[in-house]
């Protein structure tokens, strides 16, 4: 009967926690917006504003991927977009070479 009850539920459930760490990050960087632009400025020296529209681009395309993937609207490009937004993080923060946290 719970099943019953929580059938309708479930897979908005199911997708929010698959989406869960996108969308933590992309609020995340949000609140901590100079802090992430220093961050890519100080690491790449790439200026003030490269590293505003990298940061940018990062929140803009974690929000609007876990947005589309919740209102299960052009979910494969949502996925290929946040999976894009993964390699792009993973060549920005120099973690590429970071055996320890790839195996996490």
């Amino acid at each position: 009967q719970f099943l019953r009850v929580t059938k309708q539920y479930l897979p908005h459930v199911a997708r929010l926690c698959l989406i869960s760490t996108f969308l933590e990050d992309g609020i995340r960087m949000w609140f901590q917006w100079s802090e992430q632009r220093d961050y890519i400025d100080g690491t790449w020296s790439c200026g003030y504003f490269l590293a505003s529209i990298f940061v940018f681009i990062n929140l803009f395309g974690q929000l609007s991927g876990c947005i589309l993937v919740l209102s299960r609207n052009f979910v494969q490009y949502a996925c290929f977009g946040l999976f894009g937004i993964i390699a792009l993080q993973t060549i920005a923060y120099s973690i590429l070479w970071d055996l320890k946290f790839l195996m996490r």
